[in-house]
């Protein structure tokens, strides 16, 4: 086996998905498995409540760069990967020119991404606008749909919030999970 090192590649922002399908499928028409096993984005999932429907989206943690464990000793791996469309090149080198040599990730920030990553796929997924206390949200779903309120504690475990609503006049806490919510604008 072949030593395998991380390395990270500079992609035009906002075509790393695109960037990371050209280059698999170059791997595969090259035959580079064993050289490039792996190519990553770093993203999570994210919700937003839009009209009071929950959206599921993709984000990047690192928007423009794209994660690829390679062994680059062969010099067609390196020109492979900076040929493809969208690329930039490689992050970070020893030597200015022609002869840039790739520097590899050490192995402690290799950690540190894969197990954000990895965090991120144990828990569903987090909220791209996060509830501030004090904040006027109104209510989409259950017993109280359509009331509004203010929020008064935030629950980011359990996913939860107390919001004051104020019922036949009077002010009343009701816990509503982040889903129920919306925030007003």
């Amino acid at each position: 086996m072949t030593e395998l090192s991380w390395y990270v590649i500079r992609a035009i922002s906002g075509q790393e998905k695109k960037v990371k399908a050209y280059l698999e499928n170059e791997i595969s028409r090259q035959k580079l498995e064993e050289d490039i096993p792996q190519v990553l984005i770093p993203s999570e999932k994210v919700y937003e409540m839009r009209n009071g429907k929950k959206r599921v989206r993709e984000r990047n943690f690192f928007p423009g760069y794209i994660l690829v464990s390679a062994n680059l000793t062969k010099g067609e791996t390196v020109h492979t990967i900076n040929s493809i469309p969208g690329v930039i090149g490689f992050l970070g080198s020893n030597d200015k020119g022609a002869d840039r040599v790739p520097v590899p990730l050490r192995q402690s920030e290799v950690n540190r991404i894969l197990g954000k990553v990895d965090e991120v796929d144990e828990l569903e997924e987090t909220l791209d606008r996060p509830f501030i206390v004090g904040e006027s949200v109104k209510v989409m779903d259950g017993p109280f749909s359509g009331f509004t309120g203010a929020v008064e504690e935030i629950f980011e475990e359990r996913k939860k919030l107390n919001v004051m609503v104020k019922i036949f006049g009077r002010n009343t806490p009701v816990e509503l999970n982040y889903i129920q919510v919306e925030k007003e604008e």
